[in-house]
């Protein structure tokens, strides 16, 4: 089960990244990770595919395609899930109190990679090897 200090603490594990607002995570001016309570359509939408809106908090994280985002929901949907407001849009929404901490510190990171300056990529991932 993560929590709002675990998303904070890795996300600032990662250089060049700021809490823009409380639970708004970027690099530089790009978003990688942000709490996304549901709103009433949200709510409504699920409840249409017949699905109950999650309990706990919900943290909404870039990732690089939507084809990454439907393979997340199709192999986890105790863990990943979207909603119409998303469609199009290369982010998950992602059930906080489900999701691991390893599973979640692959999941920002991969975000940030999406996201930031491919220089800074370059150099992080040089680093990491």
């Amino acid at each position: 089960m993560a929590t709002w200090d675990d998303v904070a603490r890795i996300v600032g594990e990662l250089p060049l990244t700021t809490e823009q607002s409380p639970h708004d995570w970027r690099v530089g001016k790009k978003l990688v990770a942000w709490e996304r309570p549901l709103r009433k359509s949200d709510v409504e939408a699920l409840a249409r595919k017949g699905v109950q809106p999650p309990p706990g908090d919900i943290l909404g994280v870039r990732v690089p395609d939507e084809g990454v985002k439907f393979a997340l929901v199709a192999n986890a949907p105790d863990v990943y899930f979207t909603t119409p407001h998303f469609d199009g849009y290369p982010a998950v929404l992602v059930k906080l109190r489900e999701i691991g901490i390893g599973e979640l510190r692959e999941l920002i990171t991969e975000a940030w990679l999406a996201q930031a300056p491919k220089q800074l990529v370059k150099e992080f991932l040089a680093d990491s090897r």
